[in-house]
């Protein structure tokens, strides 16, 4: 049978999604802990892959087994062989045709910046620091030529392995509350360092340095030489992945409150 699993980490001080001997893994994490449960070897699958240190309420993971569990022995067993910075929040049957990542028809990210001229202390590991005032306006409008279906290649990596920069974003907010400024982005998949890529756009226009008519100019280019520095990773949330009929699963951590 087939599995689909909510997980929820604090990704600080762990080295991404994937699996590296010898390293602390989200991927190598749940994989021995749900193997303890299964009683066999777990190859577990992820809606999207997160770097080091980068934060998630709810990424779906997928596995097969041939293992009889009550659905509840895949949340409570394998958090009992979990740290505490790692949790599954909830678990579904699925059949076959389901994967956690090809199924998947939106990721929406939340990225939160605390914007304070005095760095950030208890929120440091959860949070990007920007020490210069940002004028929320100024970063809203330049959102809005984020939205629609764009090349994206100004905001990719240069390890990203992605065949196509073709990305088509359906939400860009951009808010203040306090001293945290909050962004939340949707798309239908997204690049390696994408969402970091645009924070950094965004936190150079509200600061004055660019004007939000930068945005189309840096897009044009489809050179990362052409946009900002890459927003660290504390900062970045998964916060909700979408699937079509009928896989409908349960939406929780869809906004972090820090603030």
């Amino acid at each position: 049978m087939r599995i689909a699993l909510g997980i929820e980490y604090n990704g600080y001080g762990l080295y991404g999604w994937q699996y590296q001997n010898g390293l602390p893994t989200l991927q190598g994490l749940l994989q021995t802990a749900l193997a303890k449960v299964a009683n066999h070897p777990i190859a577990l699958f992820c809606a999207g892959r997160t770097d080091a240190n980068v934060h998630a309420t709810n990424q779906v993971v997928h596995f097969d087994t041939h293992a009889k569990r009550h659905i509840d022995a895949w949340i409570f067993g394998t958090n009992s062989y979990l740290p505490p910075s790692v949790v599954v929040r909830w678990a579904r049957a699925v059949d076959y045709h389901f994967h956690a990542r090809f199924t998947a028809t939106a990721r929406r990210y939340q990225y939160l910046i605390f914007n304070h001229p005095i760095r950030p202390a208890i929120l440091s590991q959860h949070t990007a620091w920007h020490y210069y005032p940002l004028d929320i306006s100024r970063m809203q409008a330049a959102a809005q030529y984020i939205l629609g279906e764009h090349d994206f290649t100004s905001f990719r990596s240069s390890q990203c392995q992605s065949k196509t920069a073709m990305r088509k974003v359906s939400h860009f907010s951009i808010e203040r509350q306090g001293d945290m400024v909050i962004l939340q982005i949707e798309a239908n998949a997204f690049l390696h360092h994408m969402v970091r890529n645009l924070a950094g756009v965004m936190m150079k226009i509200g600061a004055g340095f660019k004007d939000p008519e930068w945005v189309p100019t840096v897009l044009a280019a489809k050179s990362r030489q052409h946009a900002a520095e890459t927003a660290p990773p504390e900062g970045l949330y998964l916060i909700q992945v979408r699937y079509p009929p009928p896989y409908f699963f349960p939406e929780s951590g869809k906004q972090i409150l820090l603030y």
